[in-house]
């Protein structure tokens, strides 16, 4: 039943939970001007924001200036009200994070031989070859364990090289291992919270509180609504989505969020669920998918709505990286470097989503 068959006055425009940015309205020095639209039987008056609407038949429509970052907008009638919340994105620019999902085996190679420095490794090499020549911000989401390794005994003696990269290299929990593939889609909260504090005690230990932020992607990008309360409660602040449907309709790698909601984040950049008060971010390509000449074909598409190409989330898996499984992609350092050459062409700003509001930095602080 629709949430506008169950009470008469409903906010069809924004939704409840939108993040609004320089696309959604005008924005100006005192905040930005948005266009607020809904429906409420015909012939009464309506209030939004405590200001008069201007009616169509069922329909209402006024103009809303957002001055603060979070702002509760109601539409009262004498039949009933309705109320949204809203985020205001203030002076957004296009900005873009590239996040890697599935580690662990890096952290094995670690543990067994341990190198004078992280980066005397291959794997971390690369990524800070990408970060000096693109400004690249790298986001890596591990496991707790795989066959012959458990995160305990990863050792700390780079808990200062760590630290000291942090600005550009954050380690964030995924999942306690890589199988079963959907282990939290429908696992009780605690389960979820136990594994994240399993992982993220081991990253305080070995690498310092610097390189974590409010941001992780939980693995397949599925868990019940329990679990993503419970990494709220925890101080996560946002997930990454990969909306989608399976063939029969269902949604897909998108939490606990149903069809309605799962679309609408296809639609948008970023979106805060009202029930959890977590922020979703939209992945726009996971790189690996793609051949070398398609990774920037499917930015290209993202960048087709300005609602979808404001943040920009580029993901890739750990797996494909290694010579010796039998997924490994011998072109997927190219795919990178097309990725971060997309971006850079076309001025996005390179962050983490936990500086600032969704790394804008120029704007509030963080929510």
């Amino acid at each position: 039943m629709s949430k506008y068959a169950q009470q008469p006055v409903q906010i069809t425009s924004p939704w409840d939970g939108d993040v609004l940015n320089r696309h959604d309205g005008e924005e100006t020095d005192e905040g930005l001007w948005i266009t607020v639209e809904g429906r409420a039987p015909a012939g009464e008056e309506v209030t939004v924001a405590g200001q008069p609407a201007e009616r169509d038949g069922e329909r209402f429509s006024a103009r809303l200036l957002l001055s603060r970052h979070d702002t509760t907008v109601t539409a009262a009638a004498p039949s009933g009200e309705d109320s949204i919340s809203l985020l205001y994105d203030r002076h957004s620019r296009k900005r873009y994070r590239f996040s890697v999902d599935d580690n662990v085996l890096f952290l094995r190679d670690l543990a067994t031989e341990p190198p004078e420095s992280l980066f005397d490794h291959w794997y971390l090499a690369f990524w800070r070859e990408m970060h000096e020549r693109f400004g690249a911000k790298i986001h890596i989401n591990i496991y707790y364990q795989c066959p012959g390794f458990i995160l305990a005994d990863m050792h700390d003696r780079w808990r200062d090289e760590w630290a000291a990269n942090a600005e550009w290299l954050h380690l964030s929990f995924h999942a306690l291992q890589n199988e079963p593939a959907w282990i939290y889609r429908n696992a009780p909260g605690r389960r979820l919270a136990r594994d994240w504090e399993m992982v993220m005690d081991e990253i305080y230990r070995f690498a310092t509180p610097a390189v974590t932020g409010d941001t992780t992607t939980v693995h397949w990008a599925e868990a019940t609504r329990e679990g993503v309360e419970a990494l709220y409660a925890r101080g996560i602040r946002k997930l990454i989505a990969l909306p989608g449907f399976h063939p029969d309709g269902a949604p897909r790698t998108s939490y606990h969020l149903d069809r309605a909601q799962v679309q609408h984040l296809l639609e948008r950049d970023a979106w805060r669920d009202p029930v959890t008060g977590m922020i979703f971010v939209s992945c726009d390509e996971v790189v690996n998918s793609y051949s070398v000449e398609d990774v920037p074909k499917i930015l290209d598409a993202q960048e087709q709505s300005a609602h979808t190409c404001e943040l920009v989330e580029l993901l890739i898996h750990e797996q494909y990286f290694r010579e010796e499984l039998s997924n490994y992609q011998p072109e997927i350092r190219d795919k990178v470097v097309a990725a971060l050459e997309w971006v850079t062409e076309r001025d996005y700003e390179p962050c983490f989503w936990c500086e600032g509001f969704l790394g804008n930095t120029w704007g509030w602080p963080s929510a």
